[in-house]
């Protein structure tokens, strides 16, 4: 399996988040600033590799 982030956040918080592509493992880069945002969404994707590439999807919510 291979995972990355494939929605789009605001410019502004675009390199606040990071993945592991091989754990899946949600990294926070930076700190985030309550009064200016308060949920992120992420929408997280899990690759498989394999002779049929499959993939699937979710969604986390992260509450500062």
């Amino acid at each position: 399996f291979s995972y990355s982030i494939v929605s789009s956040l605001p410019a502004s918080h675009r390199d606040a988040f990071s993945v592991d592509p091989r754990t899946g493992e949600i990294w926070l880069r930076e700190i985030l600033d309550y009064e200016e945002i308060r949920i992120c969404e992420l929408q997280i994707e899990a690759k498989d590799e394999g002779f049929h590439t499959l993939s699937g999807h979710c969604k986390v919510v992260v509450e500062v």
